[in-house]
């Protein structure tokens, strides 16, 4: 064990082994890059680095169905049975693909292996940068998951008995976790993505507070488009702190998606590293055992350079903006090109800049209102 902190990161080159396609702009290889920056920075001196390991059935039947889980096993070999449409597989979406239920194995078994490492107390903090995988349903694909990775790992928190709470800042709604643990108050799941009025998948509204037991612990945070770090930070620390302390999680999982920057190809939030970072230290603060996935980002770039930052700041260690050589030369055969670790400034959109302001007032006013009664608050 490392030791000025205790971070467990988990990483290995067989991620490489498997591929959407040229086409698709989920890029498995944005993985690499995360890794070979963060270690350009010799980051991972004082923290320890991890095998992934593949998760077994009985673990993922605890969240998945048989029927499907059989019928994206027989797609391993790149080719699909009559019954996969049915089950949401050979889409543009998600694509069957040579070992596609070894890829979402692993990358289960890596999140999962993060809630046993905390579980047991080896560590205060794990990072599993492939997991995140947040719109898998049950019984279907969905938004490039096929397994949900986030689910069977908190799944194994709550059958140990913890008390979970989950956030989720990637551009797209956390839909997959959220209806898995919809009916529980063992779970507090909180999401931040831009509008499904807007946004794949057209779900997430702040009137979506759960059911049954769970009523009032499915919490959501649609952000208008273009939205900016000033008023993302506006609505998660009007909101996010006051649950946290009416909650008292015993875990805390974060999915750390950045397809919420401003140049990514999949939305139009205009988020930055400012407005990450913040966050990310936020987390750390807490002093909650924390496991952090990785999510979405379709900007291989800013995926390896927001993660170094997660990974400086759960480290303790100050990193400076120039990107290493040694990292550049890795990056080019990828042809990614980082010019600068961090954001200096925020992006504004003046067009819209006072209805972003009203609409985020509406929805921290509405969970305040409507929400907040269910804790006391």
């Amino acid at each position: 064990m490392a030791e000025n902190s205790r971070v467990i990161y988990c990483y290995s080159d067989e991620f490489l082994k498997y591929d959407y396609g040229d086409d698709h702009p989920l890029k498995v290889y944005r993985l690499k890059l995360t890794y070979e920056l963060s270690k350009s920075y010799d980051l991972f001196k004082n923290i320890t680095v991890i095998e992934p390991e593949y998760c077994s059935e009985e673990d993922i039947l605890k969240v998945h169905s048989s029927h499907y889980l059989y019928v994206l096993k027989q797609c391993n070999n790149g080719l699909c049975p009559p019954e996969a449409f049915f089950y949401n597989l050979d889409t543009s979406d998600n694509p069957v693909f040579e070992g596609v239920y070894d890829w979402s194995t692993l990358v289960c078994g890596s999140s999962l292996k993060g809630a046993k490492s905390l579980l047991s107390g080896v560590c205060d903090t794990f990072f599993s940068i492939s997991g995140g995988l947040h719109h898998a349903m049950p019984e279907k694909a969905s938004g490039f998951c096929y397994l949900n990775d986030i689910a069977v790992a908190i799944k194994y928190l709550i059958d140990n008995g913890k008390k979970v709470l989950y956030i989720d800042t990637d551009a797209h709604h956390g839909d997959g976790v959220e209806k898995i643990f919809y009916e529980t108050s063992k779970v507090m799941t909180i999401s931040f993505h831009e509008s499904g009025r807007f946004l794949f998948p057209g779900t997430g509204f702040e009137t979506d507070i759960g059911a049954g037991d769970g009523l009032g612990y499915a919490v959501n945070f649609p952000l208008y488009p273009y939205t900016d770090d000033k008023n993302f930070l506006r609505g998660f620390f009007e909101i996010v702190p006051t649950l946290i302390e009416a909650f008292k999680p015993d875990i805390i999982v974060t999915q750390l998606g950045v397809d919420c920057f401003y140049n990514d190809p999949l939305a139009t939030l205009n988020l930055t590293t400012i407005s990450f970072e913040k966050i990310i230290k936020f987390y750390k603060e807490l002093g909650i055992p924390w496991l952090a996935l990785g999510g979405g980002g379709y900007n291989p770039a800013n995926v390896a350079r927001a993660w170094t930052l997660a990974l400086a700041i759960m480290a303790d260690k100050e990193i400076s903006d120039p990107i290493p050589d040694s990292f550049t030369d890795i990056a080019l055969p990828y042809k990614v090109k980082i010019n600068k670790l961090r954001d200096t400034e925020s992006i504004k959109d003046e067009e819209y800049s006072n209805l972003i302001d009203r609409e985020t007032s509406r929805v921290i006013e509405k969970l305040k209102k409507h929400l907040f009664p269910y804790h006391h608050l």
